[in-house]
């Protein structure tokens, strides 16, 4: 026995689960391809310009060039396996990186060596951040013109307030990039121009005498930097002992994974130039499994912390991270096994819904591609099948030892769309499309318009609304009709106002009555609404309170202004008329609406717009009419700085303005200017917006 636990510790601690992460169009895919290559997955690299990336497998992924779903695939490694979840870019699909980075071990953020820290970059930095993922950096796409190594790595310095340490330099930029300087072995590392061969060999020589001097200063500032992290290390460095390369790798593993320290690479995916030395980094510096200890949650009855051990021998413990439809296998769940081991047949307890489910299949996934398999352990990412009523961000358990981990957030929509199927026997097939398109995307919110009785679907943004209708086409064979883009407004209150509302009725011959006093106030959460209850406890029944509470919520969905959901606003229950022979629950339900519409409309509401934030970067010859078309579109301009000969422009405007941006940046610049755009908060509408929506 104590061999079988031996050898399954060796087995997690040769385990990777990492994510490849940056900016949208930083090389992501990429360098995933290569990873693949290189590894022996695949015989033939695939091109994201070509549409043959092995991880973009969606057709609208190779039409439009981009990562719009995380993928997941195994390779292999110097006796190492490596989990990769290849993750989305593009704003409108951070939910993807959400909750892939909630059951990641490690990621390797990419970055492009021309632009450096980009705004997508940030998000998903801060992301990996709230969920503790140590990380490597690789500084990708320096053989493009205008590309530096130096101002990157500082950007990373400055943006994203970490601790940046190169492990390598490069030889030469631009054109002249041919490969890299390994700053713990003190080599030059040369790839061969590409030959037969020749996309698999570099050779090793001697550092160039042109950069001998910054490769000895590199590697004392590498040194200093991992000495701060490690006490031994520390004690030589200070004695002006040799430090040898083994303990280097030692001391940035500890710093990487005490989150001290972040190894920076280089290279070029495209060129096919600093993957293999990346992979090494991967293995060398990323944290397994093991190496992370025990994984909190709770109990789900008694709210008490549980822990696990990432073994095998603890009871069951697994986190559902996507759900996704397959039209093979249908309702795919992944799920991430932080413990213990899952078989077919077995029978798994959800803590949310108190039920049991069994599973059907295990599926190994290799991109869009998966193979069956009759069981997986600790540390493994699978996908089930027979899940019926888990949803992303359940815990799957033993229910002799019920843990549940916490759960993920996602962000409420910015933008929706009006959708109708063209011919009425369709209604309900779209229906039954949407229903699992949400369930596949937590980021996704379908709703009816009360007055007009339209379905409107909510996203991220106007690719996501895009991407989402192009799906129900073609996967789901619903014909649309699509009104124009609206953007998500929110309502709010501007000051405190009370409102009492009572009603009595007859129903079946006995008299039945209702009455509450409510208090609405403007809240600093400008996200959410909150309820509380202020009579003295047990003066009427909880479940009355309950519904008053379900009441106000669901009236909240529809606000005074314009019918938008209200959100940065406390409700306080102040008395409730109840006595328990003339109680009816329907009656307080109603009671409850009307005196919440009241007191919104008596606290002066107020409606709020999605303010977006935006970064420009265009040739310095079309800088005018560009800034010019910003202010006409609301913009606030915060900084104007150079990227070599290009110009970032970074504003804020109004998600409302920004339509068809892309369209008209490309006719300013003539096709040369790009821009990424990202949510930044909630800013209250100009009166002529205001007076719009109130028809005057």
């Amino acid at each position: 026995m104590k061999n079988s636990e031996q050898d399954e510790n060796a087995r997690i601690s040769r385990l990777r689960n990492i994510g490849i992460m940056a900016h949208i169009d930083a090389g992501k895919t990429t360098t995933t391809e290569r990873i693949l290559y290189y590894t022996g997955k695949i015989h033939r690299i695939g091109e994201v310009h070509e549409g043959t990336a092995t991880m973009d497998w969606m057709v609208q992924e190779q039409e439009r060039g981009i990562t719009i779903t995380s993928a997941a695939t195994t390779c292999y490694w110097k006796s190492h396996t490596i989990n990769i979840i290849d993750t989305p870019g593009h704003v409108d699909f951070t939910v993807e990186v959400e909750r892939s980075l909630r059951v990641l071990d490690g990621a390797v953020a990419v970055f492009d060596g021309v632009h450096g820290v980009e705004p997508q970059s940030e998000t998903v930095w801060r992301q990996a951040d709230r969920y503790k993922v140590p990380r490597i950096c690789f500084v990708n796409k320096l053989d493009r013109i205008g590309a530096s190594f130096d101002d990157s790595v500082e950007s990373i310095r400055k943006k994203l307030n970490a601790n940046p340490v190169p492990v390598q330099l490069p030889i030469g930029l631009e054109a002249q990039f041919s490969g890299i300087v390994d700053l713990l072995s003190m080599k030059a590392l040369i790839w061969e121009e590409e030959s037969e061969g020749g996309l698999h060999s570099f050779r090793e020589e001697e550092i160039p005498e042109n950069l001998a001097e910054d490769a000895q200063l590199a590697r004392e500032f590498l040194i200093e930097a991992v000495a701060e992290c490690d006490d031994q290390i520390m004690e030589k460095f200070l004695e002006g002992d040799e430090i040898s390369q083994e303990a280097l790798v030692a001391g940035l593993r500890k710093g990487t994974m005490d989150f001290r320290i972040v190894p920076v690479f280089c290279g070029s995916a495209f060129k096919n130039k600093g993957i293999q030395p990346l992979l090494d980094g991967i293995v060398s510096y990323l944290p397994s499994p093991v190496d992370l200890g025990k994984v909190e949650g709770h109990h789900p009855d008694t709210q008490k912390p549980e822990f696990r051990q990432r073994v095998v021998s603890e009871p069951l413990s697994a986190l559902a991270f996507k759900m996704m439809t397959d039209s093979f296998v249908g309702h795919l769940c992944y799920v991430r096994i932080y413990s213990g081991e899952i078989r077919i047949g077995m029978m798994v307890f959800n803590p949310r819904t108190g039920k049991k489910e069994r599973i059907q299949k295990i599926l190994h996934m290799e991109a869009n591609s998966r193979q069956e398999v009759s069981g997986a352990q600790a540390g493994d990412i699978v996908a089930l099948v027979g899940m019926k009523e888990v949803v992303t961000g359940d815990t799957l358990c033993d229910q002799k030892a019920p843990i549940a981990f916490e759960s993920m957030t996602f962000p409420e929509p910015v933008i929706s769309l009006a959708i109708e199927p063209k011919r009425t026997q369709d209604s309900v097939k779209l229906t039954k499309a949407l229903s699992r398109l949400e369930a596949e995307d937590p980021s996704l919110r379908v709703r009816e318009d009360q007055e007009t009785g339209q379905t409107l679907v909510g996203g991220m943004g106007e690719l996501h609304l895009e991407i989402i209708v192009d799906r129900l086409r073609r996967e789901f064979a619903v014909d649309l009709n699509t009104g124009a883009p609206q953007v998500a407004y929110r309502e709010s209150v501007a000051s405190v106002a009370q409102a009492t509302e009572a009603l009595e009725r007859e129903i079946s011959g006995t008299l039945r009555k209702a009455g509450v006093t409510i208090r609405v106030a403007p809240s600093e959460d400008q996200t959410a609404l909150s309820f509380n209850s202020l009579l003295e406890k047990r003066s009427v029944p909880e479940s009355v309170i309950n519904c008053i509470r379900e009441s106000i919520l669901e009236s909240s969905g529809a606000g005074t202004i314009a019918g938008f959901s209200m959100v940065g606003l406390k409700v306080d229950l102040l008395a409730v008329d109840w006595e328990e022979e003339l109680a009816d629950e329907i009656l307080f339900r109603i009671v409850a609406a009307t005196a919440f519409k009241n007191a919104v409309r008596a606290a002066n509401p107020q409606l709020y717009e999605p303010v977006m934030m935006v970064e420009v970067l265009v040739p310095e010859d079309y800088m005018s009419g560009v800034m010019t078309d910003l202010n006409s579109r609301r913009a606030r301009i915060n900084a104007v700085d150079h990227r070599g000969h290009l110009q970032m422009i970074h504003a804020e405007a109004p998600l409302s303005e920004m339509f068809g941006y892309a369209t008209r940046l490309r006719s300013l610049s003539q096709g040369r200017g790009t821009y990424s755009m990202e949510f930044s908060r909630y800013d209250q509408v100009t009166a002529e917006t205001l007076s719009r929506f109130r028809g005057h």
